[in-house]
């Protein structure tokens, strides 16, 4: 069991951890993306960059990274159970770890995105209608405020309670609120920038190439 679990976490990882937003950046702008805009390596700066449709292309490729590594583990590993208690766990593990790839990516000297897009495709596979409504949270406060930064957070919040709503195992309970946490930790500098004004909006168009704001 111990040896299939470290694979479970591997694949996942290495799922998480392919960077697409640096890599699409660079193809098409010959561009590092950690040097441009706010120098996160995810969807948002990615969308700044190239615009909104390939900004759009870049979130559901890390949407994906999330939902196929816990489809994979519910497709090969779908038997295997840790703890009766949790029957969620092996689930649990491949969401965390693809995640943890996303922003901590082996690929880019551990420093990669925020992990908000890979969140929702893990929590689209493992709880659906929360997660849509988690959705409906995060495009309400962006289309009002047009900070994606203060969508994420204010979804990442939304989400545990709704998992309270509606009845959620506790270990999934648990792991929204694990998700909220890290994303609001992964959003530190944004909030900063919010509350003191310098958050930039967000834009459908792509930006020239600039210098990185901290």
């Amino acid at each position: 069991m111990i040896i299939q679990i470290i694979i479970i976490g591997s694949l996942s990882y290495l799922i998480g951890a392919i960077p697409f937003a640096y890599i699409m950046v660079k193809l098409i702008k010959k561009t590092d993306l950690r040097t441009v805009g706010s120098g996160n390596v995810g969807a948002t700066n990615a969308m700044r960059v190239l615009g909104w449709k390939l900004g759009l292309v870049v979130f559901l490729l890390d949407f994906l990274k999330g939902f196929i590594a816990v489809g994979l583990v519910s497709g090969i590993f779908g038997s295997l159970t840790i703890l009766d208690s949790s029957p969620n766990l092996i689930r649990i593990i491949a969401g965390i770890c693809a995640i943890c790839g996303h922003v901590w990516t082996v690929f880019l000297k551990f420093k990669g995105g925020k992990g908000v897009a890979t969140s929702a495709g893990v929590f689209a596979f493992l709880i659906p209608i929360p997660f849509l409504l988690t959705l409906a949270v995060f495009i309400l406060v962006v289309s009002i405020s047009r900070f994606v930064s203060l969508g994420s957070i204010s979804a990442a919040a939304a989400f545990p309670i709704l998992t309270f709503v509606f009845k959620q195992d506790l270990d999934l309970k648990i792991f929204t609120i694990f998700l909220a946490v890290l994303v609001t930790l992964t959003h530190i500098s944004n909030l900063k920038r919010l509350i003191n004004g310098t958050e930039k909006r967000l834009s459908f168009k792509s930006s020239n190439t600039g210098e990185k704001k901290n």
